[in-house]
């Protein structure tokens, strides 16, 4: 990958708030915004999880029930 091609990205990443930058010096440093990528992670577990949870507590119901026969 060229350097101009990582420049682009990492410029992309940076206007989609996804990257922090901060001269020093001679230097640009780029750190990772963990906020917006921790939500993304959560919008999508969640999805899952629900089903889990909804499975677990469908499991829990139909052996409690058969329980009581």
């Amino acid at each position: 990958m060229t350097r101009q091609a990582v420049t682009k990205h990492l410029g992309i990443l940076e206007e989609a708030n996804l990257v922090s930058t901060r001269r020093q010096g001679r230097e640009k440093l780029h750190y990772i915004n963990p906020v917006p990528i921790n939500e993304i992670a959560d919008r999508w577990i969640s999805k899952f999880e629900r089903r889990a949870l909804e499975a677990l507590s469908d499991l829990k119901k139909s052996l409690e029930g058969s329980k009581d026969e």
